[in-house]
């Protein structure tokens, strides 16, 4: 089986996407051959603006319904690939949007909700985001995990503090993950994990999505499709085959007045970080060239068995550890 048709042939799921929503985006994640992707729908949003998010953004998939299709649970992942679409999942970067009331977590899982992560940079009522110091999971922050258990949705600790992260790995009974992260072993910055982070998320029997965010990789802007796999594998080499798959953070369509609301807390508040220039991996530097990823993995030696299991089949078998279907 060529890389091209092992792409083809394979589910393809990207853990984090949180691109410009509109249908040339559609037309890439089919071009990329992209069967299902974790796609954020609020960030520093609060309960009614995330709910106007969800609305507007179920309005543009019903318009290109030949293209995408709603994921509600596994089965659905594996209708969108029998379809020839994407199938699209909601998440959060930020679990602002419960606010402070429990009862919100349901009523979003409703809305076909399935990935939250816990905090986003800073401080929440949940608990400490990665650029701050780390008090650690609230009170509240225990209920929400527990609520977020018991109606199927993944908790994320991505852009999430350590001791926070530790915490929510072991309040929760459900895998746990990172949907898109990289080793500091390779580059050190307050987002990427460690080693001991990443062994400790896989022994609790969590996942790791890796990102080609570059600002992040060992090569920065300079990066290829290469340095990408060598970060996967890197991963890999800690938390094994079956816990590690993909989530790029590709932020395909966004301009520069999206990435100043990105970095600074609560998106209009304090600097958080500044990225610079903002250029994905020489080989991927859009979805539609997600076959790239494939032929490198290959390329570096992964058996077809794996490289299937990079490439979506570890994400299917954990969202429906996670989600019951």
């Amino acid at each position: 089986m060529t890389p091209a048709e092992l792409h083809q042939d394979a589910i393809v799921i990207d853990g984090l996407i949180i691109a410009k929503w509109n249908r040339e985006l559609f037309e890439d994640m089919r071009k990329g051959g992209l069967t299902a992707a974790n796609c954020t729908v609020s960030v520093w949003e609060g309960f009614q603006a995330t709910v106007d998010n969800i609305v507007k953004t179920d309005a543009l998939m019903a318009e290109s319904s030949d293209l995408v299709r709603p994921v509600r649970t596994t089965a659905d992942i594996i209708r969108a690939k029998e379809e020839g679409k994407t199938g699209i999942i909601y998440g959060f970067q930020n679990a602002h949007a419960f606010e402070d009331q429990i009862g919100y977590v349901e009523i979003f899982k409703k809305l076909g909700v399935g990935i939250v992560q816990m905090c986003y940079n800073t401080q929440n009522l949940v608990g400490t985001g990665c650029y701050e110091r780390d008090g650690g999971l609230s009170g509240f922050g225990r209920e929400i995990v527990a609520e977020m258990n018991r109606v199927g949705i993944m908790c994320d600790l991505s852009h999430v503090g350590e001791n926070t992260s530790r915490e929510v790995i072991e309040a929760s009974e459900k895998p746990v993950c990172y949907s898109h992260c990289l080793p500091s072993g390779l580059k050190e910055h307050p987002r990427n994990k460690s080693d001991e982070e990443l062994r400790f998320i896989a022994d609790n029997g969590g996942f790791v999505g890796v990102t080609m965010f570059t600002p992040f990789l060992r090569a920065g802007v300079d990066a290829t499709v290469d340095d990408y796999v060598e970060a996967i594998e890197y991963v890999m080499n800690i938390v094994g085959e079956d816990a590690i798959g993909i989530g790029t953070d590709f932020t395909q369509g966004h301009d520069k007045q999206f990435f100043e609301w990105l970095t600074h807390d609560k998106g209009y508040a304090r600097r958080l970080t500044n990225f610079g220039k903002i250029i994905n991996p020489e080989g991927i530097r859009t979805i539609g060239e997600f076959p790239n990823l494939t032929e490198a993995l290959l390329k570096r030696g992964m058996s077809e068995r794996q490289v299937r299991k990079i490439m979506g089949e570890n994400w299917v078998n954990v969202l429906k550890d996670v989600w019951g279907s």
